[in-house]
């Protein structure tokens, strides 16, 4: 595609001697379709992303959210930023088996989170201002935290051994928002599963993989923007009474609906399910000077960028995308333009070294088996 000017000019006037003057003849070039997105190829495409504040080296930065999360929160280790671990992994584990186990992915080991009530009702436990109905489940002679069903693979052998682990995890979570600078969340699914006696919220449909289902004990719960707004100035002004000076930086997951529990089609499902969260997004980022929004979901999944960046599921993002998801952001960042390409995996040739740096455990990903 033919490059013409880059995003940041102002667009050619070909309005004629009498046109009269309007906002519009002092936009930058950024602002119009045509000089901004048409006349770009997906990865030329330039000016999409100008932080709010400057992210340094020096800034404690935790990370929760969705499964893409887990990638910015690697990119944040491996351009050395001062990113939190506030569960690190056992010395004596390597790699992969620390990341299967939940460790390494963010800043604590409490698997992906994929809305906002969810993650108030993280800190709420960890603070003990709340305490769920459910435990633990029991799986096949197996124990697990139906908070976090996926970060023991195969379960605990004791249920004193799980509550006892569960202990320890938000012990280490309540330390978190007194010690944190930048709080980096992903939005990913206004759908989300809760008991219907005290609403807490799941990270997955019970009986889906581990626990049972019963619907007297158990609801669907789909957030309207409402909810999810209030939910996130919930969190925020509780993060800002333990660190006044915090901020934080908002994306959205650019990762579909694996399936729905609507009536709707999956797809009219999952654009409403981004489209609400973006709107969140942008509400916080105009009412707070604090919060940054990082447009990870534009640069995948809207229609100019073609379908380039996914697996061919259309579902994962493929490694290309990765990268340029992580390249944009930390480039229009000054500590992080210093290391373009920061994760190994987005320049390495080894097809299984950038497997396993691209590959995120989802645990919503359990329900594509029982798709027809």
């Amino acid at each position: 595609m033919k490059f013409r000017r880059r995003a940041t000019e102002k667009p050619a006037a070909n309005l004629g001697g009498n046109a009269m003057d309007n906002p519009y003849k002092h936009q930058p070039s950024k602002a119009f379709w045509r000089s901004a997105v048409a006349e770009y190829s997906p990865i030329e495409m330039d000016g999409v992303y100008e932080p709010r504040f400057e992210i340094t080296p020096e800034m404690a930065i935790s990370a929760a959210g969705s499964c893409f999360a887990q990638h910015i929160a690697r990119q944040f280790r491996q351009r050395g930023y001062n990113f939190q671990d506030f569960e690190p992994a056992p010395r004596m584990i390597d790699a992969e088996t620390a990341d299967e186990f939940g460790y390494t992915q963010y800043s604590a080991r409490y698997g992906n989170i994929y809305s906002v009530r969810q993650l108030v009702q993280l800190f709420e436990r960890a603070e003990g201002r709340f305490e769920p109905e459910d435990h633990v489940w029991e799986t096949g002679g197996r124990f697990y935290d139906p908070f976090r069903p996926s970060v023991q693979p195969g379960g605990f052998a004791t249920e004193a051994e799980c509550l006892v682990e569960r202990r320890f995890h938000l012990e280490q979570v309540a330390k978190m928002l007194k010690k944190t600078d930048l709080f980096v969340f992903t939005f990913g699914l206004t759908e989300a599963w809760e008991n219907l006696n005290d609403h807490a919220v799941l990270p997955t449909c019970p009986g889906a993989d581990v626990g049972t289902f019963d619907p007297e004990r158990y609801g669907f719960k789909n957030f309207r923007f409402a909810e999810i707004l209030e939910d996130a100035e919930t969190f925020i002004l509780y993060a800002r009474e333990r660190n006044p000076e915090m901020k934080f930086l908002f994306t959205v997951s650019p990762v579909p609906l694996t399936a729905t529990a609507t009536d709707q089609h999956v797809l009219p499902a999952t654009v409403y399910s981004k489209s609400v969260l973006r709107a969140v997004c942008g509400e916080l980022t105009m009412k707070y000077d604090f919060v940054d929004y990082y447009p990870s979901y534009e640069l995948v999944a809207s229609h100019p960028m073609r379908g380039l960046f996914y697996r061919p599921n259309m579902r994962q993002v493929a490694l290309e995308g990765v990268a340029r998801v992580m390249d944009v952001f930390f480039g229009a960042h000054a500590a992080g333009a210093a290391v373009q390409g920061g994760d190994d995996a987005v320049v390495s040739s080894d097809a299984a070294d950038a497997k396993r740096i691209t590959d995120v455990a989802c645990d919503e990903e359990i329900l594509e088996m029982f798709g027809s």
